[in-house]
């Protein structure tokens, strides 16, 4: 008689996109599964690392839903204890804007034992990719991480707070509402606020556009940029060693740009 096995949840966080920053202990969850719920933001390179198990697609992109979060929950526990042991892997880490706490509590409603594995979050590890760090010294002592739409689908109202602050706001899901947020940061006298936009961040396939908030609607455009990306608002933008060389050129039109960098580049060789 086979063996029944005993009814288990591990979250894992599937990071920013480049499959190689996958923890080893969710590359172990992930060989121990029996089934893999995988969303639409996880890369499917991961997939292999689940050599034995059942893989389902449960991805919900903007206007593409696979499964609502309630058949989601409903599948999570069905598998569990048909099967036994279910990863959902999720895009960057589970309980950044991934409603993996929602997922954990229904299982646990049916005593399934759970765990979670975080991952790396694509809030700090894509902007990161392009050298711009989310705090510096003397430029930002915080940062702000906020989803662009909300449940009800607008944009969150921490938005506007975040603008009044001198902190770097990390903005997921707000492509759709980039007009908004702009004015709301032209409100509050932040037009010459640089701006990154990176698409596909991590990833083979990443894109990105540079600009400050007066002109990153047109780089987006002229860039042809769309979700799923990453927008980074702040001071912490211009000081990135990758980007530099786009500031230089805006540099000798805006001359407060640099103002506050602690060593101004050589822009003479």
């Amino acid at each position: 008689m086979k063996e029944k096995k005993t009814p288990k949840l591990t979250l894992v966080g599937a990071g920013p996109g480049d499959p190689e920053l996958l923890t080893l202990k969710a590359i172990k969850a992930l060989n121990e599964a029996q089934v893999v719920l995988y969303d639409a933001l996880a890369n499917e390179e991961i997939l292999q690392h689940a050599p034995y198990a059942e893989k389902l697609f449960v991805g919900k992109r903007k206007g593409c839903h696979a499964c609502t979060q309630e058949e989601i929950n409903k599948l999570i526990v069905q598998k569990a204890l048909q099967k036994g042991h279910v990863v959902r892997l999720k895009g960057g880490d589970p309980f950044v804007f991934g409603r993996g706490s929602e997922e954990i509590e229904y299982a646990e409603s049916f005593d399934i034992a759970t765990e979670v594995i975080p991952g790396i979050t694509s809030a700090i590890a894509v902007p990161g990719s392009k050298g711009i760090s989310v705090t510096k010294r003397k430029v930002a002592e915080s940062f702000w991480v906020i989803t662009g739409t909300t449940s009800n689908h607008k944009l969150s109202k921490d938005v506007e707070l975040a603008a009044r602050s001198t902190a770097t706001v990390v903005i997921l899901m707000g492509m759709g509402k980039l007009p908004e947020i702009v004015s709301i940061f032209k409100k509050y006298g932040k037009s010459s606020t640089p701006v990154a936009i990176i698409q596909n961040g991590t990833r083979k396939n990443a894109k990105h556009g540079f600009g400050t908030i007066n002109t990153i609607e047109k780089v987006v455009e002229e860039e042809q940029l769309s979700s799923p990306a990453i927008i980074v608002i702040g001071e912490v933008v211009r000081h990135s060693s990758k980007l530099l060389e786009y500031f230089e050129d805006e540099f000798f039109e805006d001359e407060f740009l640099f103002q506050n960098l602690d060593i101004v580049p050589n822009f003479s060789n």
